[in-house]
């Protein structure tokens, strides 16, 4: 896919984009304040997502009659593996480390450590070369990843809970690096939106088997009107509307320009977690957070 020049539209979009995804997890956190468990919140916001990918497909066919709508049954493990890394576990690590640890912290692990972790795997998987700057540059994102959980940990009151999260938070680039690469092979075979709708869809229905288990599934009786409200935000803007939005400049600009506008995330996210939840952020976790920024952006460069 070629890189082209990013039109005014397609910035104003992907900043509407990014805006979406870095107040997430301040939705999040406010979600938790309304009483939802971490894993009740992953499961209202993808059984809704999942209703509304599967409606957006519907309507794609009745458009596209050409468009193909069914998976080969041996893609099916595939998929349902992606489901569990990508949705299941990935949301359930996220909104767990959000209520123990923090937006903020969420944020900078889960965006900005995700490249490096893609990077390691993929010289790892496929036997690429890491050039000096990049093996620099993992040391360069290891090195603010302790200063961040380290340093924050030691100067932060509730430090035991700071830590478990920041810990639970260190599986999410994990679990989101293998998403992606076993992602990129399926995309490369089927309709990109298609992939997504459906691992969306299950799983939002594997996740019903944890909320079961934890006796929070009838907390959907009981939610806030706040509590609703934060659920349909991840579900519309930060899902479906996320990803069309995500797909459509893809195409437009190609997936290099695409993805630089992902590093602003975590600024959005410490800036809305000062404003509306009051979130206390100490000096380690700019200092590490522009650490691994660094650590990126030379993993990044070519």
């Amino acid at each position: 896919m070629t890189t082209r020049t990013i039109s005014l539209f397609n910035a104003l979009l992907m900043l509407t984009l990014i805006i979406f995804w870095g107040s997430s997890f301040v939705v999040v956190k406010i979600a938790l304040g309304e009483g939802l468990t971490p894993i009740a919140i992953a499961t209202f916001r993808f059984l809704i997502a999942g209703g509304l990918f599967l409606v957006a497909l519907s309507l794609r066919k009745t458009r596209e009659q050409d468009y193909k709508l069914l998976i080969e049954k041996r893609d099916v493990p595939t998929l349902l593996f992606l489901a569990l890394t990508g949705v299941t576990f990935f949301f359930t690590a996220q909104y767990t480390g959000i209520r123990m640890a923090g937006a903020s912290i969420a944020a900078i692990l889960v965006c900005l450590l995700s490249p490096i972790l893609i990077a390691i795997f993929s010289a790892g998987m496929f036997k690429e070369h890491l050039a000096k700057k990049q093996i620099l540059g993992i040391g360069v994102a290891a090195t603010g990843t302790a200063i961040v959980v380290a340093g924050s940990t030691l100067s932060l009151s509730d430090n035991r809970d700071f830590f478990l999260g920041s810990l639970i938070l260190l599986a999410t680039p994990i679990l989101w690096a293998i998403y992606s690469l076993l992602g990129k092979k399926i995309t490369e075979k089927y309709d990109p939106f298609l992939v997504v709708a459906y691992v969306n869809a299950l799983g939002g229905l594997c996740l019903i088997f944890f909320s079961l288990a934890e006796n929070s599934l009838f907390q959907v009786f009981s939610m806030s009107l706040d509590g609703w409200l934060a659920i349909l935000f991840l579900s519309v803007t930060c899902s479906l509307l996320g990803y069309y939005i995500w797909f459509y400049v893809m195409k437009q600009v190609g997936a290099a320009v695409t993805s630089s506008f992902l590093f602003a995330g975590p600024l959005i996210t410490v800036l809305f977690a000062i404003a509306f939840v009051g979130e206390k952020i100490t000096l380690f976790i700019p200092v590490g957070g522009l650490l691994i920024f660094t650590g990126v952006y030379l993993v990044s460069m070519r």
